[in-house]
């Protein structure tokens, strides 16, 4: 006698959340455009000469995870390369947004995240002005990470760039029979329904 199951429908309401790596990595990376404007208009690339071009990778960094040595260099290279003070103003804004991801009281967090979105959003200077554009436009996705900690598209994003990696590796499927199998074989779970390829057309004979 046949068994059937009867699942209940019902409505479940997705939510977005913007990951806390997406959205620090666009605003740490806001120093880094304002250089690249700034030493597009002098023409010519970074050179090891330039003391911001040097202290790039210290301008992506938590404050409070430098050393002495390296708050000397950050300080000697917005002195030296920074008289507007825009790229300062672009650090002190991802300072902002780290220390509202690092703060454990998730309150006070998305408060202080909300005033990074204004803050962002009413600086003259264009780069920071359109994070805080980008940052409105994802608000309630971008607020959601207080809400729910625990949410993240971390595994999915892992598995996407497995994907990707096994598509570029073997230059390309022609089948996506043969594409689907691998991804089952390097990436998932091979069900006892999946039919192996023959590999010989007929039985090999055995040499006397």
């Amino acid at each position: 006698m046949p068994v059937t199951l009867t699942v209940p429908t019902t409505k479940i309401k997705s939510r977005g959340v913007l990951h806390g790596l997406s959205a620090t990595s666009l605003t740490v990376h806001t120093p880094v455009v304002v250089i690249q404007r700034d030493v597009q208009h002098l023409g010519h690339r970074g050179l090891t000469d330039d003391p911001l071009y040097r202290a790039r990778r210290i301008l992506r960094r938590r404050h409070d995870r430098l050393t002495e040595r390296q708050w000397a260099r950050l300080h000697a290279a917005l002195a030296a390369g920074d008289p507007n003070e825009e790229i300062t103003a672009g650090w002190l804004v991802a300072q902002r947004l780290m220390q509202a991801y690092a703060n454990p009281d998730r309150v006070a967090g998305k408060v202080a995240a909300e005033q990074v979105i204004t803050l962002a959003r009413t600086c003259p200077v264009p780069e920071i002005a359109r994070l805080g554009r980008t940052l409105t436009a994802w608000r309630t996705e971008f607020l959601a990470r207080f809400d729910h900690p625990d949410v993240s598209n971390g595994p999915t994003e892992n598995l996407n760039l497995k994907i990707k990696n096994t598509k570029r590796v073997a230059r390309g499927y022609r089948s996506f029979t043969n594409y689907r199998l691998r991804l089952l074989l390097n990436h998932g779970i091979i069900r006892e329904d999946q039919q192996t390829a023959r590999i010989r057309t007929r039985r090999p004979s055995l040499a006397a």
